[in-house]
Parts: C-alpha cells; sequence; structure tokens
C-alpha cells in the first residue's frame, strides 16, 4: 500500500481538514508517513489568506517537490486555500503539482491520490460531520471541532468568503456526536472554531445557537475544559457570556478579534464601532465574567492609518489591558476591497508600528504574569517541554492551545504525572508570555 505524507499550514481550520484528509486515507489503508523521502504521495494542506502564508505555501510546495527527484513521491498533490486562490498558477507554474483540490474537495482525496478525475461538479457547500473519518494530530488529550465553515462578513481587508464559501453551521447532533466520540478516545479539551463561531446556528435556525451548543456539551462527562475561538464583536450574545459563567467546564477565555480601534478605519474596515464602543463592551464581558482572559488581535498599517489613528491604537491597548494580543501587518491582496484604496503604508513603517505595539502589550503580558507569583491553578499537564527535556510543560484554563504561552514546570511534589492530566501548579515565576511553577 502506498505511503502518504501530509504537510499542513496555516490556522485550526486548515488543521482540521488535513486531519480529515488522514482520517480518509488511512481508513482506506493507506501507510502515513511523516518522512516526506519515504512517501509515494504527498500532500500539501496550503494557506492562502495573506502574502506571509502564500509565500510559506509556496515555498513548501517548491520544497515538497524535490522529493519527486531525491525521494520516492511519484504524485505531489496541493490542497486548501491557495488553490481556491490560484488553481490555475499552480498547475502552470509548478509543473511538478500533479493535482490540485479546493476547500470544498477534500472528501476527494483517495480520488486525486489514486489518479482519478474529478467530478466536474464541486459542492459548495461541503463540511464534514462526525461520520467522516479523522486522524489526530493533535496530542492526545486536546482536539478541534470545526462547527461551521465559510463567512459571510464584508470585511474590506479579508478574502475568506471567497475562499471558503458563505456561512454554513454543521446540525448540532453532528457535533456533539463527534465530541462524545472524542471524549470516549481521551480527548480531555475540545476547541471549537469556525470563521464565525459567534454566529453558530443562525443559517440554521438555532436560536441562540452557540450558548446551546456550549451547554450540550457540559454534559459530556469525560470533557473537562471547552473553549471557542472566534468571536466577532457585534455577534457576542449576553448569553454565550453567562454560560461562559455558570458552566465550569466552559473556559473563561475569549479570543475576539477586534482589528483596530479608529472609528475611520473600522467603518474602512466595514466592521464599525469606535474605542468608546469597544470599550464599553470590554467593560460589559469582564462584568459578566469576571475573570476572564481576553486575547485580540489588531491589524497594523491599514491604507491611510495616520500616526494620531497608531497612538489611539496604542492608547487603548494600553487602557485595556488585554491578557493576550497578536498583531498582523496589513495584507494588500487583490480579492479584497481595500486592494483599491490608496495611501498605503510602508513595509518598513508597518514593522516599526508592530513592534512598538508589542513592546506595549510585552510589559503588560509580564505585569500581568507577575501578579500570579504564589498563586495555584489548574492545569493541564501537555508533557515535556519544548524547551528543555529536563523540563515539563502544561498550560491553564487562560492558555489556548498553539497560540498562547505554557507554564515551564521545574519542580514536581509527590507523583510524576503523565501527559493529559490535570493537576495543581503554584506559579514561581513569571517571563513576559510564559510561567514557571511546581506541581503539588
Amino acid at each position: 500500500m502506498k505511503k502518504i505524507g501530509l504537510v499542513s499550514l496555516g490556522c485550526e481550520k486548515n488543521l482540521v481538514d488535513s486531519e480529515v484528509m488522514l482520517g480518509v486515507l488511512d481508513k482506506k489503508g493507506y501507510e502515513i508517513t511523516s518522512e516526506p523521502e519515504q512517501a509515494d504521495v504527498i500532500v500539501i494542506n496550503t494557506c492562502g489568506f495573506i502574502d506571509k502564508a502564500k509565500t510559506e505555501s509556496v515555498d513548501t510546495i517548491l520544497e515538497m517537490a524535490e522529493f519527486k527527484h531525491k525521494g520516492q513521491c511519484s504524485r505531489l498533490i496541493v490542497t486548501g486555500c491557495l488553490v481556491e486562490r490560484y488553481r490555475k498558477d499552480i498547475q502552470k507554474e509548478i509543473p511538478e503539482v500533479d493535482a490540485v483540490l479546493g476547500t470544498t474537495q477534500i472528501n476527494s482525496i483517495i480520488d486525486v491520490c489514486e489518479d482519478i478525475s474529478l467530478p466536474q461538479i464541486e459542492n459548495p457547500y461541503y463540511v464534514y460531520d462526525e461520520k467522516t473519518p479523522r486522524l489526530l494530530t493533535t496530542p492526545s488529550f486536546t482536539a478541534y471541532i470545526k462547527i461551521a465553515e465559510g463567512c459571510d462578513r464584508p470585511c474590506s481587508f479579508c478574502v475568506i468568503p471567497q475562499i471558503r464559501g458563505s456561512h454554513r453551521s454543521r446540525p448540532m447532533t453532528s457535533i456533539i456526536n463527534e465530541a462524545r466520540f472524542l471524549a470516549s478516545s481521551g480527548v480531555k479539551e475540545i476547541v471549537l472554531i469556525s470563521q464565525e463561531t459567534t454566529r453558530y446556528g443562525d443559517d440554521i435556525g438555532i436560536s441562540h445557537g452557540l450558548s446551546q451548543l456550549l451547554k450540550e456539551l457540559t454534559k459530556i462527562e469525560d470533557l473537562k475544559w471547552i473553549r471557542f475561538l472566534y468571536a466577532f464583536p457585534s455577534q457576542l450574545s449576553d448569553d454565550v457570556l453567562r454560560t461562559m459563567n455558570e458552566e465550569e467546564k466552559i473556559c473563561r477565555y475569549l479570543d475576539m478579534p477586534l482589528q483596530h480601534v479608529s472609528r475611520r478605519i473600522l467603518k474602512s474596515m466595514r466592521r464599525g464601532g469606535n474605542s468608546d464602543s469597544l470599550t464599553r463592551l470590554l467593560d460589559h464581558v469582564r462584568l459578566l465574567v469576571p475573570g476572564i482572559t481576553l486575547r485580540t488581535s489588531m491589524i497594523v498599517g491599514y491604507p491611510g492609518e495616520t500616526e494620531e489613528e497608531f497612538t489611539e491604537l496604542c492608547d487603548f491597548v494600553k487602557q485595556i489591558q488585554f491578557d493576550r494580543l497578536g498583531t498582523f501587518s496589513f495584507s494588500d491582496e487583490k480579492e479584497a476591497a481595500t486592494y483599491e484604496l490608496q495611501d498605503k503604508i510602508k513595509e518598513t513603517l508597518i514593522e516599526k508600528r508592530k513592534k512598538v505595539l508589542m513592546k506595549i502589550q510585552a510589559k503588560i503580558s509580564k505585569t500581568k504574569n507577575q501578579q500570579e507569583i504564589g498563586k495555584r491553578h489548574l492545569i493541564l499537564i501537555e508533557g515535556q517541554s519544548t524547551e528543555s527535556d529536563l523540563l515539563l510543560q502544561g498550560r491553564l484554563e487562560s492558555h489556548a492551545p498553539r497560540i498562547d504561552g505554557v507554564v515551564l514546570i521545574n519542580d514536581v511534589e509527590g507523583v510524576f504525572p503523565g501527559a493529559g492530566e490535570f493537576s495543581t501548579v503554584e506559579i514561581t515565576q513569571a517571563m513576559e508570555y510564559d510561567l514557571v511553577g511546581k506541581l503539588l
């Protein structure tokens, strides 16, 4: 049987797509390998959201193409977001690529591996369900569940609707059944993801869909932590916040990308709001969910962003004191409405502003981490640290996988815990983004 190597790039949503393809291939009897030089077929699941992601995807395709000459690869397949944007270009410019699959075609992965012609009619409404095989690539105790696909938001800087299609929610029973299966397989933490997570259920007639879903998931006995990514500011309901506060299993953690705070820029982004309205929203969130961890992301260098608007952004970050913050450089995408805007900001200035903003956040983050010294928290043990073989690492409720810091463990009292176990940690040291502690 052929050996398959799959390289997954990009966000958590791409990761789930990759796990679905691996599951389908594994069920068919293919042998999965992590060594590309041993693979008969190599699949690259690409990201094509912004320039940096596109560059990484193309570089990876070219790197994997080399194994058609120096390895045993006889078939190279490219899937994912980059295909949706540049299907013809990939096939024309990289002749080593034997087949391409878009985001709504991943259920045809067997056909392209076997060099079977694909049907001409695509399914624009495709989204996997609980019956679709998945081969998890995350640690055995954590899994992502995609609860919806696509997006209907008209954000001027974004091309996701063109790539992923319109918003479409999975039936709630499908999600619950998948969560039950994962929990029975040893998963302790599930992370709900989609492009518009807080809009879950709107399109299939479920009122307060996300809060209903969260409440149903808490009934699954073996699940310990449930979190969701990402919230849209105008879509976040009090019902969801109250559910977060009332249900012990739901992590008091909110990732809500705000993108900016300038009224002019937000209007140009087609998102709306301003620093005052966003401040009221965040104050309200903290009121309804005391102790919540707030994470956001901001776009720096949006066309025409003035020094005054950037200063307003910095002042807002200082005022709100986010627990976590990420920044993105504005990416000038041809298919996005912003491509027609004038007054583009030079890359050097964008990078300078990013460093200024992240320096502000680093100081806030370290101060907040220092306040944790001496406190005790429930911790999910992840296993050996990526920093050193001599350390363990784990995450608190306030740490989402892949995107936040960790707790490094340099002292253990009593029994040495295994990966996937929960324990109690006392924080002893603080760094900008990571913590250090001892297990009790």
